[in-house]
């Protein structure tokens, strides 16, 4: 089997083209455009296999991407490349809208031009991977709302499902909507056999440092304030990478055509207990020379303007892949961070090779 990765040089693409390489058969084409996001470096573990091809190409460009899909031949398509920053849609909406929205629209008629090309039985088998966000479906009733300030989730509390109507925020999860529609519009008018994922928040090895886990230990290494927007009572889903790169691609190899799929990690945390765990493991583990001195990791926190529109809850009710796919996560949140502070602190010199300007770690997009 041979598929095609957009946006595979990105912090998920590229842990699944990793895990697709080292655990199955299958080949891989890789098409990023390598903007400020996309590292080449993250794949270098797999990048001279035999079953690894590299196109720096953008999903805008529709010649190039039909000589592509001609060169290759893909069996599939796990569509992955797609602006993803909130704070950076709320400051410059308009690549969003571009990559997210036009070069999905993009991708959808060159797989579907190349897809009705194709002889009977890979017809067939062919399968459109879109890969989104519970971002599209807006924000879900807080703990604080109905049990009062300082408690933690209840578990009677509601769920993203695969039916949850889209509500989306900001322009980042507008647009992300957007895709999810026109992907499940190719389907209804023009046949084109496709899947959707929407996972919850991701985090892992490789991760951009504009992301908050990465932010937080990168920051707190060089004795720099710990930003926290507002109270830091924003709760997310937490969902190791690699545990979704392996559900990625389960559903494109298994997933039924037309389904929906939610991934997510069950583990509901509240931003500052993210960023209080992440203080106590890298007090434990941190050495002399890895950083500045610091007494104390937590007293870098610092409490910032919230952004606007900030969604104050999501968490996923993943049982519908569990159920039907056979996938759970194997990572809990306590294993998986320690995991991921660990690797940033093997990692260093790949964190600063990967600052190339563009992006100096402050917070984005507040207005």
């Amino acid at each position: 089997m041979k598929i095609l990765v957009t946006g595979g040089a990105g912090f998920i693409g590229s842990a699944v083209i990793r895990h697709i390489i080292n655990h199955t058969s299958s080949h891989v084409v890789n098409v990023d455009k390598l903007t400020y996001a996309g590292n080449l470096e993250s794949l270098s573990e797999i990048d001279s296999s035999e079953r690894y091809a590299f196109e720096q190409v953008d999903i805008c460009d529709r010649v190039e991407l039909e000589r592509v899909f001609k060169q290759h031949q893909p069996d599939a398509i796990m569509h992955l490349a797609a602006e993803s920053h909130v704070d950076r849609s709320i400051d410059g909406p308009a690549a969003f809208i571009e990559t997210n929205i036009v070069g999905t629209y993009t991708l959808l008629e060159v797989a579907r031009n190349y897809w009705q090309q194709l002889e009977e039985s890979r017809k067939a088998a062919f399968r459109f991977h879109h890969i989104s966000t519970d971002e599209v479906y807006g924000d879900l009733q807080h703990p604080d709302e109905v049990i009062g300030a300082g408690n933690t989730a209840d578990s009677t509390l509601p769920l993203f499902t695969e039916t949850t109507s889209y509500s989306p925020s900001s322009p980042y999860s507008a647009s992300k909507a957007s895709s999810d529609h026109l992907v499940r519009a190719w389907m209804r008018t023009y046949g084109l056999p496709v899947v959707v994922t929407n996972c919850s928040n991701n985090y892992g090895p490789y991760h951009f440092p504009e992301k908050l886990i990465p932010l937080v230990i990168l920051n707190a290494l060089e004795g720099k304030k710990l930003p926290v927007y507002g109270k830091g009572d924003q709760i997310r889903d937490w969902l190791y990478v690699e545990d979704h790169a392996r559900a990625l691609y389960r559903v494109v190899t298994e997933g039924n055509v037309g389904e929906t799929y939610n991934i997510g990690g069950h583990n509901e945390k509240r931003n500052i207990e993210v960023v209080h765990t992440i203080c106590e493991i890298l007090q434990e583990l941190v050495l002399p020379g890895q950083a500045i001195a610091v007494g104390d990791y937590k007293s870098l926190i610092t409490h910032v303007q919230d952004r606007p529109g900030h969604d104050r809850r999501y968490a996923i009710d993943a049982s519908k892949i569990h159920h039907e796919l056979d996938w759970k996560p194997e990572e809990t949140f306590e294993s998986g961070i320690r995991k991921t502070v660990q690797w940033y602190l093997d990692n260093l010199d790949w964190c600063r090779r990967v600052q190339d300007g563009s992006y100096q770690r402050e917070r984005l997009g507040q207005i």
